[in-house]
């Protein structure tokens, strides 16, 4: 008993510096944010309580919350639909063994070390409407109907930011699915072999279910990703044109440090902060049976 409870004391001692920090730059901002957004706040000022005043103006009179809401569930659909499958597809690709396995690895996952500031100036000079690489391969062509000012035409903007950031994330979640299928016994695989399977009933059957802890936690990943999107978008669009391209994330940086609206800001990043917790308790809940499954092969 004495020999458990010294090792659990040295366990807290080596836990408590990380879960101060946790708590310091964790918990602690986010209280405060929940508090801030309670209050008629400009940061400097007097602070007036205003209870839920500001979360019932973000779905009643604000005129841009809502199409921003709007625009991060595209994003998030988008996410879930087309990068997933994407990155899946690779993953079961080169986890077949490849000829330049380890080449396609480091390539598909260079896009996700470099800045997305660096990615949006990338993709805003391809979007770019009289010298972007896209309009002139339109040119090229002979579509010159299809030629737009992507950034700067509300019915495109938010659409071309949608590309870049389902491009950039497609080599990190597409290593997370190849580590998951290596880590799948060969012994499946070669019974199914055996039983006549072909490649296509043997990812179906065997690799999807088998990946169904790692595909809910990239979901998790792409689903918050997408509801807090900011830094790639607000370097291509800044939310415009009038707003057409806004996420929650670009709005709450505006009224925080452009207007000065502490309170409603806080409203907006707190709002965010439960709406990745909520989604992300829905799709654990969606993927439980699935996982039970998966642990009990």
């Amino acid at each position: 008993m004495e020999r458990m409870l010294g090792k659990k004391k040295y366990i807290a001692v080596f836990v408590l510096p990380a879960l101060l920090l946790f708590l310091l730059f964790g918990i602690a901002p986010l209280i405060t944010t929940g508090v801030y957004s309670l209050f008629d706040y400009d940061g400097i000022g007097k602070m007036d309580f205003l209870g839920l005043d500001n979360y019932i103006e973000l779905f009643t009179t604000d005129r841009y919350f809502p199409r921003a809401l709007r625009n991060s569930f595209i994003l998030v659909g988008a996410s879930i639909f087309i990068q997933l499958p994407v990155s899946l597809a690779l993953a079961m690709i080169l986890s077949r063994g490849v000829k330049g396995e380890k080449a396609f690895r480091t390539i598909y996952f260079i896009p996700v070390v470099i800045s997305s500031m660096v990615i949006g100036q990338l993709w805003m000079k391809i979007f770019h409407s009289e010298y972007g690489l896209l309009n002139i391969f339109i040119r090229f062509l002979g579509m010159k109907d299809f030629e737009y000012s992507w950034l700067s035409n509300p019915s495109t903007a938010f659409l071309s930011t949608v590309v870049p950031s389902i491009w950039q994330y497609i080599g990190y979640h597409m290593l997370i699915f190849y580590a998951g299928i290596k880590s799948i016994s060969t012994d499946y695989y070669e019974a199914a072999k055996i039983d006549g399977a072909t490649n296509w009933q043997t990812s179906i059957k065997i690799t999807i279910p088998l990946l169904a802890p790692v595909i809910k936690t990239c979901m998790v990943f792409a689903l918050t990703g997408s509801l807090r999107a900011f830094d790639l978008i607000y370097v291509m669009t800044n939310g415009g044109p009038n707003h057409a391209s806004d996420v929650p994330g670009t709005l709450m940086y505006n009224n925080l440090f452009r207007k000065g609206l502490y309170g409603y800001g806080s409203a907006q990043a707190f709002f965010i902060v439960l709406e990745c917790l909520v989604l992300s308790l829905v799709i654990s809940k969606l993927f439980k049976r699935a996982e039970e499954n998966a642990s009990a092969i």
